[in-house]
């Protein structure tokens, strides 16, 4: 048996496959929720009822949901040009450091604050995946290896701060930074509410990389640059400069993560700011198909997901790793439908 590439997928076929992969996940999380000795409807239906049940679990969802998008996005950006970004954990930690060192430390009134900040945080993203990405187009270096041991020197880095320098003196032993001021912080949305402007930012973000990739020049050398860099490089299409500017555009959307979970929600930072943001959004983006739109999409599906489990863990009693098989299994299989979308199986 043998892989053949299938010229021109049907609409049937791209999209099939993938509705199959998440029925398929909704089976094998059936089937987890039975081993943990849960009944399988009811605990879907806490899941879903924990994410979108009332006001608050929804509100919750798009909170978990806003640097999901930016990750997501960074990953998208990066892989469709063939640039494996898996360091958006440091880029997130970086912008989420330079977003509290430029909010306490530059007194400036919110007006001027928050586009500082945020452009800093941007710029430190940026430049965190810089690096990769010259070692990769001068020296050949495997970004993949060194946006992973980034992630590594980044969280080090953090913990030495938040110990040391950045230490908060009325933290009272605990280690995280000064918060930043109350006029350097997201506004919310709406009076009351949790949800703050950062998830605004994270659409206005992905209606811009999505009419970047469909409607300019540097998206369509990105999209070239990925699907053929030699093709590419003999159309005159400058690919190393073209990875670079990928990469500042990923490395900068991954930062704004840090920079919405730290002037939106959290107001300062601490070693444990993230969760494990930056490599969920690599699950986003590939179940989003690397679609800039399609990531909001999986990003809202994902934190659904992680709220709704720690919902759906308090009322059934079921262990919340449950949602961390259930989004690998939705990975595999959408990897999987991604595979079998472009190519089909031969005997022989």
């Amino acid at each position: 048996m043998r892989l053949e590439p299938i010229a021109a997928p049907s609409l049937a076929r791209r999209l099939g496959l993938p509705a199959l992969a998440l029925a398929a996940t909704v089976l094998v999380a059936s089937a987890l929720a039975m081993l943990a000795g849960a009944d399988p409807l009811a605990t879907l239906g806490l899941i879903l009822q924990g994410a979108v049940g009332s006001k608050f679990a929804a509100l919750e969802t798009l909170n978990r949901a806003t640097p999901l998008i930016f990750t997501g996005l960074a990953v998208a950006v990066a892989f469709r040009a063939k640039l494996w970004n898996i360091g958006a954990e440091a880029q997130l930690y970086a912008g989420a450091l330079l977003t509290v060192v430029v909010g306490t430390q530059a007194g400036l009134p919110g007006p001027l604050a928050l586009p500082l900040m945020a452009g800093a945080a941007v710029l430190a993203g940026a430049l965190v995946l810089l690096g990769p990405v010259l070692l990769k187009t001068r020296m050949g270096v495997d970004e993949v290896v060194t946006t992973l041991l980034l992630n590594f020197i980044m969280a080090l880095l953090i913990s030495y701060l938040l110990e040391g320098p950045l230490k908060d003196p009325m933290g009272m032993g605990w280690p995280k930074s000064p918060a930043l001021p109350r006029d350097a912080r997201l506004p919310r949305l709406a009076e009351g509410l949790r949800l703050h402007w950062g998830f605004a930012l994270a659409l206005i973000c992905a209606a811009g990389i999505w009419l970047m990739q469909t409607r300019t020049t540097l998206g369509y050398e990105i999209r070239a640059v990925g699907l053929s860099p030699q093709a590419a490089r003999f159309a005159g299409i400058p690919v190393g400069r073209v990875l670079v500017k990928t990469a500042l555009i990923s490395g900068g959307l991954a930062a704004l993560a840090g920079f919405s979970e730290v002037a939106g929600l959290k107001g300062n930072l601490t070693a444990d700011l993230s969760p494990g943001f930056g490599y969920t959004g690599i699950i986003v983006a590939m179940l989003a198909l690397l679609h800039p739109l399609g990531v909001v999409v999986s990003a809202l599906f994902v934190a659904g997901i992680f709220v709704g489990a720690d919902s759906m863990s308090r009322a059934a009693g079921v262990p919340t790793y449950i949602a961390d098989m259930l989004l690998a299994t939705a990975l595999l299989f959408m990897v999987l439908a991604l595979l079998l979308t472009r190519m089909r199986v031969v005997r022989g």
